[in-house]
Parts: C-alpha cells; structure tokens; sequence
C-alpha cells in the first residue's frame, strides 16, 4: 500500500466525520443528551486526528500523481492549500471537542459555551471540508472540474487556463 492509497483510505473520514459529528453534536444540545453530546465529541476528535493521517499521507500521493496526464501541480496546489486550512480548523475543533467532553463529564457550566464554540468550529470546517473534497475530487475526476469540456469521441476535453 503506498502513500496514495492510504491518502484516499483516510482522506474521506474528516469530512464525513465532521458532517456526522456535528449534526450529532446539534442533536445533543437540542435534546440535551450528555450521551448524544459526548458521542459527536468523541467522532469530532477521531475526524481530527484522521485529517492528520490524511495530512501526512497527502504529500506521497501528491508525488505520485501530480505528473500524471490532466492533473497537474496547480490543481493540486490549491486541493493542499485548502486542506491545510480544514486541517487547521479541524484541529482547532477537536480541542474544543476535548476541553467540552472533559467540561461535560465534569459536569461544568462552562460546557455549553464548549459545545456552542465547538459547533461553530464544527460548522466552518464543514463549509472548508465540502471545499477539500471537491477540489480533492477534482484531481483525477476531470468530469467535475469547472473547465470541463464534455466528451468528444470517448476522451474528456478540457479548456487551458494559459
């Protein structure tokens, strides 16, 4: 398994690990679940930490596709560009996961600011994320890209951004 590989295998948790997670976490405070809220933390941290593996594993793959035919470094350029942004938010989140579980567990009053800062962290790493995931689609889904030419003959066409 190389580096690309384990890219794709990991990349896909933090993005949906933060749409489960908050919506979760929404759940939680809606209904007001210490089980619910504690659930949604937990996920949050897991999709931080898997945005680290996705990070560390991100560079590998860029080397091994970034010379591949309708790739490119630029498009790959702005997909790591965004991903260390929902990186950094992502990380940012599961602290504020961590400090709201422990807060929650410790039964402080201070956990409902955690959580309403964890949710609003939680909601800008959703907007980053749906950023990541389409610019990481992009790389090798031409078809979605928006200078897509349709296809001609069986072979996709795109236009030259020169």
């Amino acid at each position: 398994m190389n580096d690309a590989h384990l890219h794709l295998v990991v990349n896909h948790f933090p993005i949906i690990g933060t749409i489960f997670g908050l919506g979760i976490l929404i759940t939680g405070l809606f209904i007001k679940n210490n089980s619910v809220k504690n659930t949604a933390y937990m996920l949050l941290v897991v999709a931080a930490v898997c945005a680290a593996l996705s990070m560390g594993t991100g560079e590998g793959a860029e080397e091994m596709v970034e010379d591949m035919p309708s790739v490119g470094k630029q498009i790959i350029h702005e997909h790591e560009e965004l991903a260390e942004k929902f990186a950094v938010v992502l990380y940012v989140t599961g602290m504020m996961s961590l400090i709201a579980f422990f807060l929650n567990f410790k039964k402080n009053s201070l956990e409902k600011f955690a959580a309403i800062a964890t949710v609003v962290f939680a909601l800008i790493a959703m907007v980053l994320a749906k950023e990541v995931g389409t610019s990481g689609g992009e790389i090798r889904h031409t078809e979605i890209r928006d200078n897509a030419l349709p296809t001609v003959g069986g072979e996709s066409h795109e236009q030259e951004n020169d």
